[in-house]
């Protein structure tokens, strides 16, 4: 079955914004020609009736089922003379007849549940039942078909096949897109979005002069090819996989997991396929010939939080565990709420609790143990099953390893028991209360786990990948779509199932995740396609009408404008200002941070119960290297929403309070920055005019007009006759970077209070 074409959706968007009126009574909403039960009638079911007459069959009232076609046309259980629905025919339809009811001893829902439909979800289930009540399968558990391209009026504009499916939504909405951004804009863009970092000078200066009809293209591939890619693809994928450099939990002490973190900038750097990518991480111990690199590659299943903790239940632990590497499958990789069945029928989805323990038992066989060791040694860095990596490994084998020392690194990795061990549905999720047996299995709603694949991990991966699974590939679309655009095709990655927000673009995300497919899984060919669209290439200025029209930018007829993540915010600082360390890999590193936080949240015991802060090259490291401590996060990172790595997560949320600009205003690091690039600016040949003009154009990527340069040098000019000598050291005594010899502080520190006012535009830690 294809998925519903976009002008229903679209039709659904304008009822929408409707919505006050609808509200009200609806009397002056218009009902669409077509009633789909997908876009338009399974919506309101979800969210009123299936929590009772929905797929927990714990939970189900007057056994009637409301989700499946057969068990909602079938004579009530209590009533047989009776029927639910009664296609084409409403007033013969109890369930019409119930949500209609004026009675409250009839009306449905309850009144005492606090649920309610409006007059016009109750005509648009009439109007479907007139229809003949017809069902279909939720759009996301049907395996994607390619779509022909839609037919548009502006037949010049697209540049590539995604832009079709774009145009077409706008012109129904009429719509028009943005013209081209400038070239200054498109190239910070391009490098933020690619290598996580600012463009620099002179790749500013070569593209602005590169006059080929092609220039910009030769631009995308040139990032792809950076180093830095894997690195700012790396930050995603963390989340994701829930990394972090302790254990987590009160005691929470170190662990040395980096080494999987230098294994995935290496396979996204080398482009490694996808299918591949996952396979190795959730099943490389399993492959034939297995060898180190595919071992390490199963730490992302290990990532999860482990105790360390004396006096606790070695078993309620483990199953902590394997059910967090269950629910990551189910979130991060086929973007379903799996976990919602780890103690109960999921009340929305059709994925049962006995679906969840046979997903659960495919990790249930790992060697391992809930509580292993005390509390600081190095014995407790990394938990077993682990790998040993040598000197002659990374010289041999994982020569993408940044290891410094002549120390064994030892990495925490997936392994097998000798034995099975079995596997059963946990009553309410408790691990002490095993009721049924279960084997290996993957819910038969999404894709039954067919009979030639083996029980175990590396099964799980090919059913991952099978062509008939519906979810991967638009998962990892959207996933990718969200990165680029900010919001996803679906805008709840997390959730692909009932109860998760529609597609927007139902027919480009198929195309795409059919493209992805075809391609043998290949991730920069989709990041390029994407890169090379005029969608992409819109100006980001935001007309009334357009805002009026469409003010989520759900159409995209024009860029998305949105802050950078927490780590790039600081690569921009360290970039900008020449402080920036671009060693890859390594350990994770611990840069300025305000005193006492540690200590205030610790046990007191354990390696990490101080915070002994790095020195030297090792400040000036990307985000994604900064220290993660579960129960004590980065600051800076925690304050633009970075992830403290407790679980995972596919969606960061963007909030916008004032710590985040006194963040920005007194941050060692920023105030180092503008301090080293002030003094490096002063060393350089020029007239101060040129040298904040300079520093204009390292941090916003692009020139300043002649208004702001005015008002800059207003500013400089001010803090020269106000500021004195005194104060002026005061301002420079920030950070641990050396000074510069010869040069006038009063110059320098006021320099520096420009540069920082430039840090502090918004325009600076946004992507636009």
């Amino acid at each position: 079955m294809k998925i519903i074409c976009i002008g229903i959706y679209l039709g659904l968007l304008a009822l929408i914004s409707c919505n006050d009126t609808s509200k009200s009574g609806g009397e002056n909403v218009q009902l669409p020609d077509e009633i789909s039960y997908n876009f338009h009638i399974r919506p309101i079911l979800s969210d009123n009736c299936f929590a009772c007459h929905g797929p927990d069959a714990n939970k189900r009232e007057a056994g009637l089922r409301l989700d499946i076609e057969e068990n909602a046309l079938k004579a009530l259980s209590d009533n047989p003379g009776k029927h639910a629905l009664v296609p084409g025919k409403p007033h013969s339809s109890e369930m019409y007849l119930r949500i209609s009811s004026n009675d409250d001893e009839l009306k449905m829902p309850p009144p005492g549940s606090n649920l309610y439909l409006h007059d016009h979800e109750i005509k648009l289930i009439e109007k479907w039942i007139r229809q003949g009540a017809k069902y279909e399968p939720h759009w996301s558990f049907v395996a994607p078909e390619s779509p022909a391209l839609p037919k548009v009026k502006n037949k010049k504009w697209p540049v590539n096949e995604l832009d079709y499916f774009i145009l077409a939504a706008q012109e129904r909405m009429d719509l028009k897109p943005n013209p081209v951004a400038d070239k200054e804009s498109l190239l910070k863009r391009l490098c933020f979005d690619i290598t996580g970092l600012p463009p620099s000078l002179e790749m500013m200066d070569a593209f602005l002069a590169d006059s080929r009809p092609d220039a910009y293209e030769h631009m995308v591939d040139q990032l792809l090819n950076n180093k830095a890619y894997g690195e700012k693809m790396a930050v995603y994928w963390m989340d994701l996989a829930r990394f972090a450099d302790s254990h987590g939990f009160q005691d929470d002490s170190y662990r040395s997991q980096w080494p999987w973190r230098d294994w995935v900038i290496h396979a996204f750097n080398q482009n490694m396929p996808y299918d591949q990518f996952i396979t190795w991480q959730i099943a490389g111990d399993l492959l034939p010939d297995a060898g180190m690199e595919q071992m390490l590659a199963t730490g992302f299943n290990r990532n999860h939080k482990i105790t360390e903790e004396g006096g606790v239940v070695d078993e309620e632990y483990r199953v902590m565990y394997v059910t967090d590497r269950t629910n990551t499958f189910g979130k991060g990789l086929i973007g379903i709420t799996i976990e919602c069945a780890g103690c109960h029928d999921h009340k929305y989805d059709p994925i049962s609790q006995k679906d969840y323990y046979q997903l659960y038992a495919f990790f249930n066989n790992v060697k391992e143990k809930g509580i292993e060791s005390s509390v600081g040694g190095p014995e407790t860095y990394a938990k077993r099953p682990l790998m040993h990596i040598q000197n002659e490994d990374v010289e041999a084998i994982l020569k993408f390893i940044n290891k410094k020392d002549t120390l064994d690194l030892i990495v925490s990795v997936m392994g097998e028991l000798d034995s099975i061990r079995p596997t059963y549905v946990l009553n309410r999720g408790m691990y002490d209360q095993p009721t049924a047996k279960v084997e290996p299995g993957t819910p038969p709603s999404i894709l039954g786990f067919k009979s030639d694949y083996e029980k175990n991990r590396l099964g799980l991966a090919q059913w991952l990948f099978d062509p008939d699974n519906p979810l991967t590939a638009r998962v990892f679309v959207n996933h990718m779509w969200l990165e680029i655009f900010g919001r996803g095709i679906v805008s709840t990655p997390g959730d692909f199932g009932m109860q998760g927000a529609l597609p927007s673009h139902p027919e480009l995300l198929d195309w795409l995740a059919v493209e992805f497919i075809n391609s043998g899984w290949d991730i920069k060919a989709l990041q390029r396609k994407i890169y090379t669209s005029a969608t992409y290439r819109q100006s980001a200025v935001i007309s009334k009408e357009k805002l009026n029209k469409d003010p989520e930018n759900i159409f995209l007829a024009r860029a998305p404008r949105h802050r950078l993540k927490a780590e790039f915010i600081r690569d921009m600082l360290l970039a900008s200002s020449g402080l920036l360390n671009t060693e890859i890999g390594g350990p994770s590193v611990k840069p300025y941070q305000p005193p006492g936080l540690w200590e205030g949240a610790t046990s007191g015991r354990g390696i990490l119960s101080v915070y002994k802060q790095d020195h030297g090259d090792a400040l000036y490291r990307r985000g994604l290297y900064q220290f993660i401590k579960r129960t004590v996060p980065p600051p800076a990172l925690t304050l633009f929403d970075g992830s403290n790595r407790d679980q995972c997560e596919v969606e960061r949320l963007t909030t916008n309070t004032p710590l985040q600009a006194l963040m920005m205003m007194n941050d060692p690091t920023m105030l180092e920055a503008s301090r080293v690039l002030a003094g490096k600016l002063l060393k350089d040949q020029g007239d101060i005019n040129e040298k904040i003009h300079t520093a204009f154009r390292k941090i916003l990527c692009r020139h300043a007009s002649e208004q702001e340069m005015a008002v800059l040098m207003q500013y400089y000019q001010g803090r020269i006759t106000t500021l004195g000598a005194e104060e002026a050291l005061e301002l420079l005594n920030v950070g641990e970077y050396p000074g510069i010899d010869g040069v006038d502080p009063v110059m320098w520190a006021s320099l520096m209070q420009v540069i920082t006012v430039i840090y502090n535009l918004e325009e600076s830690i946004s992507k636009t």
